[in-house]
């Protein structure tokens, strides 16, 4: 009966973002904020601008953790993401994390159908499956490859679906589809691996939560909705 459930949520999924972009044609911002241990260290912020079938989508990410007041980790990025006709036709992205530059420049190449990318962890090119791996995006979760926003490398992924769950946010209760997104290479290094848990609102269609283990509880959570 589970493994039927899981399969109905699949193909229920998808029917309703045939159009992903369309979407966010009603939404000027997402804002997330982020938090480590239950404190908020910095947020992730999206706008959106929507015109004739196309879609841009602006991203700010900041945060700082400090261990007794001295800086220890650190995260600034800036970033662009184009949509034509419901595809991905560009992203570009610069990060500073802690001293270290990291940057991305995605372009659709239409006569040979994929992705060209240069960035700071690859260079090369690759299939049109792939997504950006950010939180504003449910298609992160029909996806089986996410690029890195920050560094432009591939990582192939498996998306299963866990539970309904009832979440609090900011006092307000939303009924969620919980999933968890992890590597599908289990040999990658600790820092490299992906391992979230992503709570969906399907009313929405929108992401509201992800959080993750890394020396610490990571939290991204939506706050604002423009």
């Amino acid at each position: 009966m589970r493994k039927l459930f899981i399969f109905l949520i699949l193909l229920i999924f998808p029917l309703k973002t045939l159009s992903h972009t369309d979407n966010y044609k009603n939404i000027n911002k997402i804002e997330m904020e982020i938090l480590k241990d239950g404190k908020v260290i910095g947020f992730c912020n999206y706008k959106f601008f929507y015109k004739n079938k196309s879609l841009e989508v602006q991203n700010t990410t900041k945060f700082e953790v400090k261990i007794l007041g001295v800086k220890v980790f650190s995260i600034s990025s800036n970033a662009v993401e184009k949509y034509k006709n419901d595809h991905l036709i560009y992203f570009k992205s610069e990060t500073m994390q802690n001293d270290k530059k990291k940057f991305v420049n995605l372009k659709y190449e239409k006569n040979k159908n994929n992705f060209l990318i240069h960035g700071s962890s690859y260079k090369g090119t690759a299939s049109l499956n792939n997504v950006i791996g950010n939180w504003w995006n449910h298609k992160i979760l029909e996806s089986d490859s996410q690029i890195s926003p920050l560094s432009g490398s591939i990582k192939k992924q498996i998306v299963t679906f866990i539970a309904e769950e009832k979440i609090d946010l900011y006092g307000k209760e939303y009924l969620t589809h919980r999933f968890k997104l992890k590597s599908k290479d289990l040999n990658l290094s600790g820092d490299k691996k992906l391992d979230f848990d992503i709570w969906f609102e399907p009313k929405s269609n929108l992401i509201l939560k992800v959080g993750y283990k890394k020396m610490g509880y990571w939290e991204y959570k939506l706050k604002n909705l423009k």
